[in-house]
C-alpha cells in the first residue's frame, strides 16, 4: 500500500479488518484480523528468494522499495558502509516456521528445510534487506513488542549521529498463521467478536481486546545534510526526540502496566526534542483495546498533557494491531499529517470508558500540525515515545537529528 492509499484508508475510516483467509481459523476464538489483501510478490522478488523467505520478509522488500522510490533514493549511489538497516520484529517468519515445524513432526525423517533458521529467525528481514540493498553499515533488529517500531527510529537517529548517511527503519509483522495465532490467543488480550465493526474498540466502555493484523512500514531515515545535498524531493519530517522506559517487572494478566514509566517516556521525548506539551499538535497512542491498559495509557496522557490537552487520533481499529509494525505505521501516519497539515479522525471509540475521555479527533480536518508524538505501551513493560517535527529549512540542521525522507508500507 502506498502512502497515499494509507492516508485515504485512515481519513475515510475504511476498515480493513475481516475474516482470516490465510488459513482456516474457525476453530480459534479469534477469527478475524487485519490482512493485506491481494499481496503478491510475483515479479518483485526473485523466485529463488521467495522459497527461502517468509511473507513477513516479502512485505519488507516491497515496503522498502516503495520508501526508496518515494525518496527518489538509489542506494547504489550511497557509500554501502554508511547505509544501515534497523528494523523491529516480534516473532519473525511465522508462516515459514509453521510449514517447517509441521514437516519436522509429521514426517519420518524428522528434518526441517535448509532455510528454516534464516527465514524464521526474527532478524531475517534485517539480514535480507541489508543483502538486497548492500547495506554494510551497522544494522540491528529490535524486539520490544509494539514499542520496537519506535525504538528503531531512535536507534536510527543515533546511527545518523555516528556518521551513517541512510537508515532503513521501521517494523513489519506477519503474525497470521495457526501456531502464531494460538500464541496470541494465549495472552487473553485478543477480541473474540466476529463483527469487524465492534471487535476492536480502544478506550471504549465496550472494549474487549484487540484484533491482530499484519503489515507495517519501512521509513527512510537520512542525515539531513545528505538529504539536502542530493536535493531530496520530500522530507516528511525530522526525528526531534524520543524517550524509552521499562516497568522493570513482568506484566501480569489484569495489570495495565506502569503509568509512571509510560509518563516518563513521553516526558523524556518532549525534553529531548526541546518542546513542551502544549507544542504537540497531534498524539497517536498505542490504543490496545484492553480496558486496564487503555486506562493506564489514558491516565499517562492526561498526566502529561492535562485534561483534553492534546488532540488524540488512533487508527488500529481499521487495520488491526500489528505489534511492532503498527507503531511504525503510526509514525507514517503522523508524518503524513505533518506533510498534509491535517489531523485524521480517530477510529473505534464510540463511548469512552471512565478515565478514557481523551480529546479524540472526531473528523478529519485541516489544521496546523508542526509537531506530533507517537507513543507505544507494549506488553511486559515496554514504553516508547517519539516526537516528530516539520522540517522548516536549512537553519534547522543539527548533527543529532535525522530527516525522515520517505515512507512505504
Amino acid at each position: 500500500m502506498s502512502t497515499g492509499e494509507h492516508w485515504e484508508t485512515i481519513t475515510s475510516g475504511r476498515r480493513k479488518i475481516g475474516p482470516i483467509s490465510q488459513f482456516d481459523a474457525s476453530g480459534y476464538p479469534t477469527t478475524i484480523a487485519g490482512e493485506v489483501p491481494g499481496f503478491d510478490v510475483t515479479g518483485r522478488v526473485d523466485g529463488r528468494l521467495v522459497v527461502q523467505t517468509d511473507r513477513w520478509t516479502w512485505m519488507s522488500f516491497v515496503a522498502a522499495e516503495q520508501a526508496l522510490g518515494d525518496a527518489s533514493l538509489d542506494l547504489s549511489t550511497v557509500d554501502p558502509y554508511r547505509t544501515s538497516v534497523i528494523m523491529a520484529s516480534s516473532s519473525g517468519g511465522n508462516a515459514f516456521g509453521q510449514k517447517e515445524l509441521q514437516r519436522l513432526w509429521s514426517r519420518p525423517e524428522r528434518t526441517v528445510g535448509a532455510y528454516q533458521s534464516i527465514a524464521w529467525f526474527y532478524a531475517a528481514t534485517v539480514g535480507q534487506l541489508s543483502i538486497r540493498h548492500q547495506a554494510k553499515g551497522p544494522s540491528n533488529v529490535l524486539v520490544s513488542e509494539t514499542a520496537g517500531g519506535l525504538d528503531s527510529l531512535a536507534h536510527a537517529a543515533r546511527m545518523i549521529d555516528r556518521g551513517v548517511s541512510v537508515v532503513l527503519a521501521g517494523g513489519l509483522e506477519a503474525p497470521l498463521s495457526p501456531y502464531a495465532l494460538a500464541c496470541q490467543v494465549r495472552s487473553g488480550r485478543l477480541s473474540e467478536r466476529k463483527d469487524p465493526e465492534s471487535a476492536y474498540m480502544p478506550y471504549d466502555a465496550d472494549a474487549c481486546g484487540y484484533v491482530p493484523g499484519e503489515g507495517g512500514a519501512v521509513l527512510v531515515v537520512e542525515d539531513l545534510e545528505h538529504a539536502l545535498a542530493r536535493n531530496a524531493p520530500v522530507i516528511y519530517g525530522e526525528i526531534a526526540g524520543w524517550g524509552v522506559t521499562h516497568d522493570g517487572e513482568h506484566t501480569v494478566r489484569g495489570s495495565g502496566g506502569s503509568q509512571r514509566q509510560y509518563t516518563r517516556s513521553m516526558r523524556l521525548a518532549l525534553d529531548r526534542a526541546g518542546v513542551v506539551p502544549a507544542d504537540i499538535d497531534l498524539l497517536i497512542p498505542d490504543a490496545l483495546g484492553v480496558p486496564e491498559n487503555d486506562t493506564t495509557e489514558a491516565a499517562a496522557i492526561t498526566e502529561v498533557f492535562g485534561e483534553g490537552g492534546v488532540p488524540v487520533s488512533t487508527h488500529k481499529s481499521l487495520t488491526g494491531r500489528i505489534y511492532q509494525g503498527g507503531a511504525a505505521l503510526d509514525v507514517a501516519t503522523a508524518l503524513l499529517a505533518i506533510d498534509r497539515q491535517a489531523v485524521p479522525a480517530s477510529a473505534g471509540t464510540r463511548t469512552p470508558a471512565p478515565g478514557c475521555d481523551l480529546a479524540f479527533v472526531p473528523e478529519t480536518k485541516q489544521a496546523v500540525v508542526d509537531v506530533a508524538m507517537v507513543s507505544a505501551h507494549g506488553f511486559d513493560g515496554y514504553h516508547s515515545s517519539v516526537v516528530l517535527r516539520r522540517f522548516e529549512g536549512r537553519s534547522e540542521v543539527t548533527r543529532d537529528r535525522g530527516a525522515v525522507a520517505a515512507t512505504g508500507g
